[in-house]
């Protein structure tokens, strides 16, 4: 046989299902099974009566249906749907009167009279002390956004509960205050950490606001980025070409120098050294443009204050500064760095000389290209005239 506890839980799991609405996110059943799971951990560590014990947990199990019918007020309502619930349990008037009693007890700012009254008061707000605290409190806050009670940012809702734990909310059974304090302290120290972090974040993104405003614009430094990055990889595309004629050439000569000079000390085989002469010679001129194309050029390697007072050497160039001491070179960026212009000036001044760099190598290469063209095209014609018109004759003579 069912006891009054046990049917007071059906009848109020069936009631809040069914006819509270999906916006109470917070006080719906879960927060009343919390409440009567909390109420009889209290219980059990002190000494009361039964009947105290029973109108404590019928307290624990009805005191939040009134949200079935209203959010102010609710207790009163709570109260309403309990006497006759009670009334046909047998209960007698004085039983249901001290129940009623201890669900209105559970109002906010009611202030607890008697142990009982306070042990119903802890127990309501057993979550301020449990792990899972942060995610039981963001259902309230969307609680009281739907139903239209209040509207909280989530730093506002913070601030909220710090203050609730503060100022507004104690727990007032021995029990509690041993056991339910630690953890509450403990959220309470997780909220102020979060507001501080938050505050870090906000103070940063200021920071990083300010600094964006006072930096270069967005454009202009991809301007910068992308066009001094084409300017690099063209200047290596045109190492790599010299590298290439440069190895070419080499071969070549080499091959020359081993199989077809040691020819020319055999007379009959002089027709060949204009042919040979043409070819090696454009070679090596081939050869030296190459090597004149990824020729560096470094410059005097100092500067003095009155060149960065007055903005004329770009510090972006080691070419610039590879003879000077470190403090100089740091003063002198310190400087730089203090004035968007200069920076502005010394990044123009950068892609301005690797334009002229590589007008010069791309140049050279122009000649060198066209020069080792013109040395094959010659090469190949005069060892078909020679072998044309004098080969046979050697032949010949040998003969």
């Amino acid at each position: 046989m069912e006891t009054a506890i046990e049917k007071t839980g059906t009848f109020v799991t069936e009631h809040l299902t069914t006819q509270l609405g999906p916006e109470f996110l917070f006080h719906n059943l879960r927060h009343t099974q919390r409440v009567v799971g909390a109420v009889g951990e209290i219980l059990e560590a002190g000494a009361h009566t039964e009947e105290e014990k029973e109108q404590l947990l019928l307290a624990a199990w009805l005191h939040d249906t009134g949200y079935t019918v209203t959010i102010e007020g609710h207790e009163k309502e709570s109260c309403s749907i309990a006497k006759p619930f009670l009334k046909e349990l047998g209960k007698d008037p004085h039983f249901i009167e001290q129940v009623c009693s201890l669900i209105m007890a559970t109002h906010r700012e009611h202030e607890p009279t008697n142990e009982l009254e306070r042990i119903i008061r802890d127990a309501d707000a057993r979550h301020l002390s449990v792990k899972s605290f942060r995610a039981i409190s963001e259902t309230l806050r969307e609680e009281l956004s739907n139903t239209g009670k209040a509207d909280y940012s989530t730093s506002e809702w913070r601030n909220e509960n710090i203050q609730l734990f503060r100022t507004q909310h104690r727990y007032y059974t021995a029990y509690a205050q041993e056991n339910w304090q630690p953890g509450k302290d403990k959220n309470l120290r997780r909220l102020i950490k979060d507001r501080k972090k938050e505050k870090r974040l906000i103070k940063k993104e200021r920071l990083k606001a300010k600094f964006k405003n006072e930096s270069p614009d967005r454009g202009i430094q991809t301007l910068y980025r992308t066009t001094l990055r084409n300017h690099i990889k063209l200047s290596d595309i045109a190492d790599t070409k010299s590298n290439i004629l440069l190895s070419v050439n080499a071969i070549i000569i080499s091959l020359a120098l081993s199989n077809l000079l040691p020819k020319l000390d055999n007379p009959s085989n002089d027709y060949l050294i204009v042919p040979t002469a043409i070819f090696i010679v454009f070679s090596i001129v081939s050869m030296i443009l190459s090597i004149s194309a990824t020729r560096p050029n470094v410059t005097s390697g100092t500067f003095t204050q009155e060149d960065v007072a007055k903005k004329r050497v770009n510090l972006l160039f080691f070419g610039n500064f590879h003879k000077m001491k470190l403090s100089d070179y740091e003063a002198a960026i310190g400087t730089m760095l203090k004035d968007k212009d200069y920076i502005y000036k010394s990044l123009t001044k950068d892609l301005y000389y690797l334009g002229i760099v590589l007008e010069r190598k791309y140049r050279i290469l122009r000649w060198t290209y066209t020069i080792f063209m013109l040395g094959m095209i010659l090469s190949v014609i005069a060892f078909g005239i020679a072998f044309k018109f004098y080969g046979p004759e050697r032949i010949m003579e040998v003969m």
